[in-house]
Order: C-alpha cells, then structure tokens, then sequence
C-alpha cells in the first residue's frame, strides 16, 4: 500500500510557484494577489482561509482577507464581489463557503467575474470544464488529478467510482475522471443517497473517490483488494482523550480499508492540503492569464 501524501505534493507545489513568483519579482512584474471574502465566523472556515493567507506569504503572493459579519445582507455581499471584480490590482478571489441562510449561494458565484473565479465554480468556469476546454478547475478536484498524476496512478480504462454529487467535488470529480487524458480514461459511476446496493458499486471499483462527509462510511468489506481510495471527507468527531476534544476523521474507514488498497489518501494530510496548493496554482493561472492579454 501506498500513501498519496498531499502534505508532501502540497509543499512541493507550493516550492514550484515560490520559484515562479521569485522569477516574477525579479523581472519587476507584478506577484499573484489572492482576495478572499468570509462571512460570519464559521470555525472551521476561519482555520482554512487562515491557512490561505499563511500559503499566500508562503509563495510571495500577496493576500486580502475581507471579514463580514453573519448578519451581511445579500446586497452587501454583492457590492463587495463587484469592488473585487473591477480592482485591477485583484488577480483571484474566493468567497468561503458556507454562506450565512439569508444569502442565495448561486447568486454569488454567478456575480464573480469568470476571469478572478479560482475557486472554478462559476457556470463559465464549470461549463469550460465540462466541454474540456482550459479553464479554473475547483481545487479540490485539481489537486486529487495532481495526486493522481505525481504518483502515476493508471486511471485509463480503470472503473471510477465517485460517491457523493456535489458541484464542488462529486461531480467535477466525476467528469474530470471520464475526460480524454491522463488522469482521466475512466469508466465513472457517481454514486450519491438515492443509489441502491452502494456496497455492490464500490465493490467493482478499481478507484473511489469518497466525498460524502459521513465518517467512516466506507469500510473493507465495500471495497475489493488494490482498490485506489481518495477520502474528500472531513468531518469533527467528539473524542474526550484528544486534547482539542475532537478528531478529524475522513469517511473512510482507514485502518481497515487501507489493508487492501493499494494507494490512499489520509485525514488529515491528503486531499486538505492540495485543495489550498490548488488554488494558489490557480491564482498563478490568472495572473499569467491577465499578463498575457
């Protein structure tokens, strides 16, 4: 069995574009500047765009952090987005998810400018995607093909199985995995909560690509031997004998499935820390992209 160790790839990727962005200062051109908006104070979404700005100074980007309270208005928040859109000096923004209930998801991304939307999730951005066309890939996706690919894993011919039909992971996952190329060639089931004999699919799955936020969901018995598993999951689990209270656990059940992989991802240190090299690669991406018109 081996590890896909994101904790490694992630710092060898951010290693790379600290090179570029060095190149870049010491040609006098202007370094990739990432924006990120936070509404409310979601405690895990504060630790993950801290985690974002400490990355950004990390690779010499620079960073914006824009704090709104829970009570933003919808209208607020869209005023904002569009200060972002027309900044020339913003190469890149995120608008962290999950926003408060009083503001329509859809709505946002669909203000952002396609050209800024590192995240990818912006029906441009998506649908360029779809038809294979160069585009912002969300992160979480790109950086599980960037696992995939630095550590040769065979994904031509090979039958993928997504579980889980989000428009962040599910679903990219499942169309990037079927696309011409590699990491790609795949036969894709995406499996989701109405699906009958789940144990069955995963069964014949030669990839699994877990993104379903339920902890330890996928066990041994659901998966057949040198099985390839990528666990998306994370989800906080009490546990009185840590000393934060609590532990990170993926929905995989790891010491038992990893008996019969032959790659996996861990949690923590897997999928987590790609999905932030990503989007500083993306960030990169749109920088190039503005220099080059």
């Amino acid at each position: 069995m081996q590890l896909l160790d994101g904790k490694k790839v992630s710092e060898d990727i951010k290693n790379e574009i600290a090179a570029e962005v060095a190149q870049m200062k010491a040609k006098g051109e202007k370094v990739p500047h990432l924006a990120a908006i936070i509404v409310g104070n979601d405690g895990a979404s504060l630790t993950y765009v801290g985690s974002k700005v400490k990355s950004c100074e990390r690779v010499g980007f620079e960073s914006t952090l824009i704090k709104m309270p829970s009570t933003t208005s919808e209208t607020e928040l869209l005023k904002k987005i569009k200060e972002l859109n027309e900044n020339d000096d913003i190469d890149g923004f995120i608008v962290q998810l999950p926003l408060p209930k009083q503001i329509d998801t859809q709505k946002i991304i669909e203000a952002i400018d396609p050209s800024k939307d590192v995240d990818g999730f912006h029906p441009e951005n998506f649908g360029k995607m779809a038809l294979d066309m160069s585009t912002f890939i969300p992160a979480t996706p790109f950086g599980i093909l960037e696992l995939l690919e630095r550590y040769n894993v065979p994904t031509d011919g090979k039958h993928t199985v997504v579980i889980g039909r989000s428009h962040i992971v599910g679903r990219p996952m499942g169309i990037l995995m079927g696309r011409k190329g590699f990491p790609g060639n795949s036969t894709v089931t995406v499996t989701h909560s109405h699906s009958k004999n789940i144990n069955q699919i995963t069964s014949q799955a030669d990839i699994i690509i877990s993104a379903l936020g339920v902890p330890n969901f996928l066990k041994a018995e659901m998966v057949k031997d040198d099985v390839v598993v990528i666990d998306v999951g994370i989800t906080r689990v009490e546990d009185e004998t840590t000393e934060k209270g609590y532990r990170i656990v993926g929905d995989v059940d790891y010491e038992n499935v990893s008996k019969k992989a032959s790659y996996i991802t861990p949690v923590p240190g897997g999928v987590g820390p790609m999905t932030i090299a990503m989007l500083l690669k993306n960030t990169l991406l749109a920088r190039e992209q503005k220099r080059n018109k």
